[in-house]
């Protein structure tokens, strides 16, 4: 990852419902699904389900699954519940550290990432307490989450330019989907400038590139659910619909599932280190893990590329 010497799945088991819509039971055995696959790369935040994704990882670590199995990528700079949304500040960051290692019950963190942009605090400031993180040992590796590549380039060009800095940012996280291909005009090409790789959350496009809303909404999906459809219909229209059916057609020839050609799309990708996917159930991940072995041709790459390819993708 990121011209590091990280290196991790490329595909990241993504843990936001864990706690709400995944229970810790079915998490037990998805992560013990996931690790017995080869898969390393846990992917999760402080503020997930208010802070339960992390407390059932840290209650899995070590019981379910060894520790030293898995890289834990957590993300902080979220402060939903604070006068201010967002804070990267040193006084927030280290503190919030502290309270994810108390979660995750762990000495350390593997991959710790900023979740998003904070405008009233230096960069300056922000790269200096997570350097401190890194001399600390309570931190391995630093990335960034969900920013504009402006942003992204903002804080890799402060950071380079630091005499004394220890750990370069090695990630950067972005949805990236033949959905949302957003990422390639500006954090891609940024990250690539700076030695760092995209994680790729969302990579089948929030669900809809497996194509189970091909004939309407299935009443046990996330669109059925009053708080998920919001985050779901974006990708229920025509144009989505057109994408979907080429998945479904590149699928058909290739004697695949939808969700095979979809995720193999992303995670190959030159620049992506890894895709993160998030299943509800147990089921799901199964899907998911029985895609590792599909590759695309590079004909079917390019169409996939043609049909996808339209303004703001």
């Amino acid at each position: 990852m990121g011209g590091s010497g990280l290196w991790v799945s490329r595909t990241a088991l993504g843990t936001m419902t864990w706690g709400k819509d995944t229970q810790e039971d079915e998490a037990a055995d998805q992560l013990t699904a996931f690790v017995d696959a080869g898969g390393t790369l846990i992917d999760t935040a402080d503020i997930y389900t208010g802070g339960q994704s992390e407390r059932i990882i840290g209650r899995l670590l070590n019981g379910v699954v060894r520790r030293d199995d898995v890289i834990i990528a957590t993300k902080a700079g979220h402060t939903p519940e604070r006068f201010r949304p967002y804070d990267l500040s040193r006084r927030h960051l280290l503190a919030a550290l502290e309270a994810s290692l108390r979660r995750l019950r762990t000495d350390h963190i593997d991959l710790w990432q900023l979740h998003v942009h904070d405008p009233d605090t230096p960069p300056a400031e922000t790269l200096s307490a997570m350097e401190t993180a890194v001399a600390s040992g309570k931190v391995r590796y630093i990335g960034v989450g969900d920013l504009a590549a402006w942003h992204f380039a903002k804080y890799a060009t402060w950071q380079r330019a630091a005499s004394n800095a220890r750990a370069p940012i090695v990630s950067a996280g972005a949805e990236y989907s033949l959905l949302n291909r957003s990422a390639e005009h500006g954090l891609l090409p940024a990250t690539a400038d700076h030695g760092a790789d995209l994680i790729a959350w969302s990579p089948l496009g929030r669900g809809v590139l497996s194509a189970k809303y091909r004939n309407g909404v299935p009443s046990d999906s996330r669109a059925a659910l009053t708080h998920m459809a919001p985050y779901v219909e974006p990708y229920l229209g025509e144009s989505s619909r057109r994408i979907v059916e080429s998945v479904c057609t590149a699928a058909e020839g290739l004697g695949v599932s939808p969700l095979a050609v979809a995720l193999s799309w992303a995670r190959d990708r030159e620049g992506v280190a890894a895709a993160t996917v998030g299943p509800r159930t147990f089921a799901q991940l199964e899907d998911i893990l029985a895609t590792e072995s599909v590759e695309l041709p590079r004909e079917i790459r390019d169409a996939l590329n043609d049909a996808s390819c339209a303004p703001g993708r």
